[in-house]
């Protein structure tokens, strides 16, 4: 999985992390977080003069490894967001405003083909995948997605601009995680995926 200079950089630099940063990086809620610091299971101090808990980052390593906590998700820190839509322009869009937000790293495909291989090679938290590609439509995508036992937990939010109830119904029958019509803003689908993945 590539990672950017910059983003390498970052995560490499941080030494104190926050208890929302902490539940990003172990995918857990920050309830149990603020639990395990509160009861001593993960080390840390709190914010003199505040109710905030600031955990180090060699303190965070510690826990991780006590709780098999793969160290990857340390370095990354970010969310990976698969783009699959055959639209160009509104591929550019989807990209660049997930990566301005800074949360986010992105990659695209177009066609449920070329979504089936990213999505082995990126290892997705989350796939927004456009209902009518080229080769297929997203049920297809759905399916090959949920069969397979390495990727069958990604998040899946399908977007479309013509699909009916009855279809929207059917999608999520068949494993989608949401639905979102066309056009939508860029605040509701961060919104959509922070619901998902960033709890």
């Amino acid at each position: 999985m590539a990672k950017s200079a910059a983003q390498d950089g970052r995560n490499a630099k941080k030494a104190i992390f926050s208890t929302g940063e902490v539940a990003e990086i172990c995918k857990v809620s920050q309830q149990t977080v603020i639990r395990c610091f509160d009861s001593g299971r993960l080390k840390g101090f709190r914010v003199p003069g505040s109710r905030f808990r600031r955990i180090p980052r060699d303190a965070l390593i510690e826990f991780m490894k006590e709780n098999n906590i793969p160290l990857d998700q340390l370095e990354m820190g970010k969310r990976r967001v698969l783009v699959v839509d055959d639209d160009p322009a509104i591929v550019e869009m989807l990209v660049e405003l997930l990566e301005r937000d800074g949360r986010f790293e992105v990659q695209t495909a177009t066609t449920g083909f070329d979504a089936g291989l990213r999505t082995k090679e990126f290892q997705p938290d989350v796939i927004v995948l456009d209902y009518m590609l080229p080769d297929i439509n997203g049920s297809g995508v759905i399916r090959s997605v949920r069969s397979d036992p390495s990727v069958k937990d990604v998040k899946i939010i399908i977007v479309s601009g013509v699909v009916n109830r009855e279809d929207v119904e059917a999608l999520l029958e068949c494993g989608a995680d949401d639905f979102m019509q066309k056009p939508f803003s860029i605040e509701q689908l961060v919104r959509k995926i922070t619901e998902l993945v960033c709890e």
